[in-house]
């Protein structure tokens, strides 16, 4: 896979960009709300968005927003980052954002590994990566957002024991994570049983992708913390 740094920039690792016409309501928020949410698209201190936010989350891939304004709702005091190239889950993310009433999450609608390269070294306290684009098909696997180059991107901006989630309901895809995460030597997997990995985190928020059952397991989730 092509180096991040160069010119040409990686591999895109998402699928569409729209699909359905976004309505009217939500589209509107492109215009009101997203300006004044954006995500920086230069070099960025994160806490100069929030000065005394007590922690800084990143949530790559964040589908239709349903986890991203869940989270900031319940945890107003964190600053949380979210990316999602999709523009019909950008605008619904918009929508949970505005009903919630939540202040402390920020919007990039585009690849998360742009928020990441302008991100400080150990500079956030947690990163979830939750039921990205599988490209199951094995000539397309290349393209999956975990690999090499984005494990050290990860660790980079991560504080010592910062955590990375990631979720999937594609078995492949699990194997596949956990594999390269653990050849990496950057980050340490503390799982002890299979319930670890099978049952969902105490403070996780359900999204409707995962009610939908698209994959070809139940949903495996990977806690590490960077070493």
């Amino acid at each position: 896979m092509p180096n991040p740094q160069q010119p040409h920039g990686p591999l895109r690792s998402f699928g569409r960009i729209k699909s359905r016409p976004i309505k009217a309501r939500q589209a509107a928020l492109f215009d009101s709300l997203l300006p004044s949410i954006a995500v920086p698209e230069t070099p960025f201190d994160p806490l100069s968005l929030k000065p005394h936010a007590k922690a800084v989350w990143v949530e790559i891939g964040f589908g239709g927003g349903e986890h991203l304004a869940g989270q900031a709702a319940q945890n107003p005091d964190v600053l949380i980052l979210g990316a999602e190239p999709f523009q019909n889950g950008v605008a619904s993310a918009l929508r949970h954002l505005e009903e919630a009433g939540a202040g402390n999450a920020r919007i990039h609608p585009g690849d998360g590994r742009e928020v990441l390269a302008n991100l400080p070294d150990a500079s956030v306290d947690r990163l979830f990566v939750l039921f990205p684009d599988p490209w199951q098909k094995a000539r397309h696997n290349k393209r999956r957002l975990v690999n090499a180059d984005f494990l050290a991107e990860a660790h980079r901006v991560l504080k010592p024991g910062g955590a990375f989630r990631f979720a999937t309901d594609w078995a492949d895809y699990a194997d596949w994570t956990l594999e390269r995460v653990l050849a990496s030597g950057l980050f340490d997997w503390q799982a002890g049983r299979a319930d670890d990995w099978r049952t969902p985190p105490a403070d996780h928020l359900t999204t409707r992708y995962e009610e939908k059952k698209l994959g070809d397991i139940a949903p495996v989730w990977l806690d590490f913390l960077r070493l």
